[in-house]
């Protein structure tokens, strides 16, 4: 049974022989993994069971000065972030679409070696992420989720064309990507805060959903799965995403969610992938509190239903032995 057979048994509501995992690490967590093992080939050192396509946060310019272009002509900072950064400089700075143009979602880059990939990925699940996939991508090209907030009350129309059109654009590209033999489609978004969503349950209802059910249903029409990714407490969502076609959500985060609750409601019904503290446990526990919440996840995840990870890709903050930690236990499985 190889590691995509093993996920294939989660999403479908059965028992796996063992609780998949899917680890990721920002740039300062890369670099001190990749110092300890002498290697940069994580995926494979950890053993990782996602085969990933696409680019979860894009394509960029370097314009010096740490400072960058995204492919939708937004400028990004990451003098101090230095994963994604924060927006300097956007192109939207009136509510309006006139003289915008968008890129081009079918461009060689999203899609340069995926043939080859794929062919050399079969033992692996195999995901194409589309990041800042809607909500994300709107806010930053208006600059601001401050002027994106407003828009929704004092230019509602430019934000129903905005959000379309993104959507547009992302069911182009996810149609293209299906075209090779991949299993899922992944869309990266943020909705949630620490307490509910950021724009409250109506708002979302109105603006958001129609477009998640339009791109959702695009991939469910080509007989793949639906991956999410949205930080926060969204749990009140989930049954309004299975409806539509979610498949597994990301990134079950423990600090706004009963991870134990959640798992025995919705198992065979929703996959959960996360689970692990990225804000408490990983960077202030002890390695042996690190191992006892690792082993207790897993314990959970038994029954099937979920995907042991930390909560969000690790940050440069949490110590290499830690790190080791929940990759030995997740191994010690096997």
């Amino acid at each position: 049974m190889d590691k995509r057979d093993v996920i294939l048994d989660v999403l479908e509501g059965q028992k796996p022989p063992y609780v998949p995992w899917q680890f990721s690490f920002t740039h300062e967590a890369a670099q001190k993994l990749s110092a300890h093992f002498g290697s940069t080939d994580l995926d494979t050192l950890v053993g990782n069971h996602y085969a990933g396509f696409g680019s979860g946060v894009g394509f960029f310019e370097d314009l010096g000065n740490d400072h960058l272009r995204d492919g939708f002509g937004v400028v990004w900072d990451r003098s101090v972030d230095k994963d994604i950064g924060v927006v300097a400089d956007p192109p939207l700075k009136e509510a309006s679409l006139q003289g915008y143009a968008f890129p081009d979602p079918l461009a060689p880059h999203f899609f340069e070696g995926m043939a080859a990939g794929v062919r050399r990925e079969q033992e692996r699940f195999r995901i194409f992420s589309i990041g800042f996939s809607l909500w994300e991508r709107a806010w930053t090209l208006r600059g601001g989720i401050d002027k994106l907030m407003m828009d929704l009350y004092d230019a509602p129309d430019f934000v129903d064309d905005l959000l379309t059109t993104i959507t547009d654009y992302n069911i182009t590209q996810a149609q293209q990507a299906m075209q090779y033999d991949i299993d899922a489609v992944y869309f990266g978004d943020d909705w949630g805060m620490q307490k509910g969503l950021q724009m409250g349950l109506r708002l979302w209802r109105q603006f958001i959903y129609p477009q998640l059910r339009r791109m959702y249903g695009a991939v469910k029409a080509e007989g793949k799965y639906v991956f999410i990714h949205s930080c926060g407490d969204v749990d009140e969502l989930f049954d309004l995403l299975i409806e539509i076609g979610l498949d597994c959500f990301n990134p079950f985060q423990p600090e706004v969610m009963d991870v134990a609750a959640l798992l025995r409601q919705y198992r065979g019904r929703l996959a959960f992938h996360g689970g692990l503290s990225t804000q408490q446990t990983l960077p202030y526990g002890t390695v042996e509190e690190v191992r006892a919440e690792t082993r207790r996840l897993l314990a959970l995840g038994r029954e099937g239903g979920f995907i042991l990870s930390p909560a969000h890709a690790v940050e440069g903050d949490v110590p290499l032995e830690n790190m080791l930690a929940f990759i030995e236990e997740a191994q010690g499985q096997l």
